[in-house]
């Protein structure tokens, strides 16, 4: 079991923004920047490249709208996407809001204390509410279960 699918069930802590019956998102705990985000399936799939087709299209739609939020709540000019699957087998999708390229350099992130991550989250959260899609965003920031 990865420790997203722990995070995902309950049985270690999350913040999460997102959540419906395919996928999941939730903060990083090694952010580049405040408000990255990861986007990751129910499904614990290892690579990307074996993911349902549907589910993936959905990964991908959510990473989307995340990033519409991240660029409201952090006044970002672009939001980042990357998926890279080395560090965690269980695909997942960086979402990282950014003005500059520098913050797409995963390699850089620094790990982030719980109130930094409640503040960002927050923050994301309620853009994800102004931008119409409140029904997804879980009532507690906490984990799921």
């Amino acid at each position: 079991m990865s420790v997203f699918t722990k995070i995902i069930d309950g049985d270690l802590p999350g913040k999460f923004v997102f959540a419906d019956d395919v996928c999941v998102a939730f903060a990083t705990i090694e952010p580049v920047v405040p408000g990255h985000v990861l986007v990751v399936p129910r499904q614990e799939v290892d690579k990307f490249t074996d993911v349902d087709p549907e589910i993936f299209a959905r990964m991908a739609n959510v990473a989307q709208i995340i990033g519409r939020a991240q660029e409201r709540a952090f006044h970002t000019e672009r939001t980042i996407v990357s998926i890279l699957g080395f560090d965690v087998p269980h695909t997942h999708i960086h979402v990282v809001p950014a003005n500059a390229h520098e913050h797409g350099e995963l390699g850089k992130a620094k790990p982030a204390s719980s109130e930094e991550l409640d503040k960002a989250m927050t923050k994301l959260r309620a853009a994800l509410v102004e931008l119409g899609f409140g029904k997804f965003v879980p009532e507690e920031l906490g984990s799921l279960n």
